[in-house]
């Protein structure tokens, strides 16, 4: 199944008439792969559906799914799908289109229903079963005190709790946020409170919508992918399946951001261009140290940023943190240093090669480890994300500084 699918993807995502792969789909499919598909490639697809393609697809959707597909269209085409809808769907997805998909609103669908405190079991059963005729699905039971959000009442009491029996006794305490906070906000709420669903309020408290766990799955994999995008200069749009062309587009400012520091590099090289020349064997091992240093620097960078996302860090608190990771790095720096010492020294017959390789790695990890951990601190407090913005800091401050101490120490030393 998962071949399967990754299959239809391809095929959609590469066709020049996507429209044409995505209606040799069954209807249960075509509902499936859509939201597998990157935003770019969806976005695509609804343009290359024809209207009546558009609307027969759009009218299957629950209310939540096809305002997602109608944020993908222009404002004819949306208003022109909405048209062709029955009242009551259309008033609930014009609803959902007000707010931002990236916010609790533009996650929370509409089924649910509202109880007050005071009613019976009975009372509450007959409201649920009307919600179901009308709707087909089955409501999340809230329960109100005088207009503002008391719980959640589960589904099972209306089974286990006598008709004629008063709910007050059965609520149970639901999180709730307001409609306009952002969507990793409510992740974090989600994360805070596993087994429950989420209220959305409005500004006077207000129930509005109500979210549900697998309503944030797509939220935590974007979040997921994000960080990994971000952590390597990659775009967020771009994904797998987008063409050569965007692939460009969505790189090649990263690129020449790194061909400056780059340069920079190659400065500290240049240098010391006639040490080289005398002993040439260094280019050998110039990479070795630029190498590791990077790397001890990007592990530094991880945890440091992972310690900012959880709030366990800042930089009026990052003291020990750094002095943690700089002896950290003179310690690893040492037990490298002592290896590529000793290969430096048997293989190229060069006691005074390894010794300068030696101290040259444990001041370079020395060196990764407190930029490793400053950097990310320093622009998470001037409000910049360090996840995006830090490694490229962080490996030309080991490449070059790595490249002065190691050259520096070959010049004055060999």
């Amino acid at each position: 199944m998962p071949e399967q699918l990754s299959d239809i993807q391809q095929a959609i995502a590469t066709s020049p008439t996507p429209a044409a792969e995505f209606e040799r789909l069954s209807r249960r499919r075509q509902r499936e792969v859509f939201y597998l598909l990157p935003e770019t490639v969806r976005r695509s697809l609804v343009e290359d559906l024809d209207p009546d393609g558009l609307r027969e697809f759009v009218r299957r959707l629950d209310p939540d799914e096809a305002a997602d597909v109608l944020e993908l269209t222009d404002e004819s085409t949306r208003t022109d799908v909405l048209r062709h809808l029955d009242e009551s769907r259309r008033e609930k997805v014009e609803f959902l289109l007000e707010f931002s998909p990236e916010s609790a609103a533009g996650l929370m669908d509409l089924d649910y229903v509202t109880v007050e405190i005071d009613r019976d079991l009975e009372a509450v059963a007959q409201r649920v079963q009307r919600f179901e005729e009308g709707t087909g699905r089955i409501p999340l039971i809230f329960v109100t005190d005088d207009g503002e959000l008391a719980g959640e009442l589960p589904g099972q009491a209306l089974a286990m709790v006598d008709d004629g029996a008063e709910i007050r006794e059965h609520v149970h305490e639901t999180p709730a946020v307001r409609y306009d906070v952002p969507d990793e906000d409510v992740v974090e709420v989600f994360r805070e409170h596993p087994e429950s669903s989420v209220a959305v309020l409005d500004d006077d408290g207000t129930i509005m919508g109500v979210i549900h766990a697998e309503d944030l799955l797509r939220v935590v994999e974007e979040e997921a992918t994000e960080t990994l995008y971000e952590f390597t200069g990659v775009q967020e749009e771009e994904s797998i399946l987008d063409g050569p062309l965007s692939k460009v587009r969505y790189r090649y400012k990263w690129l020449i951001i790194n061909l400056g520091t780059a340069f920079l590099a190659a400065g500290a090289v240049g240098f010391f261009e006639d040490t080289i020349a005398a002993f040439t064997l260094l280019a050998v091992y110039m990479p070795v140290v630029a190498g590791m240093g990077g790397n001890a620097g990007t592990q530094s960078m991880a945890v440091t940023v992972r310690g900012i996302a959880l709030d366990q860090i800042s930089l009026s608190t990052g003291g020990r943190a750094v002095v943690n990771e700089i002896v950290a790095g003179a310690a690893n720096g040492l037990i490298t240093g002592v290896l590529v010492a000793l290969i430096a020294s048997v293989f190229n017959q060069s006691p005074l090669l390894g010794l300068v390789l030696g101290v040259s790695m444990v001041l370079n990890l020395v060196i990764a480890g407190f930029f490793g951990t400053i950097i990310p601190l320093l622009l998470d407090k001037i409000g910049k994300d360090p996840a995006t913005s830090a490694t490229i800091f962080i490996t030309t401050m080991t490449d070059v500084l790595g490249f002065f101490i190691f050259l520096g120490l070959a010049q004055a030393v060999l």
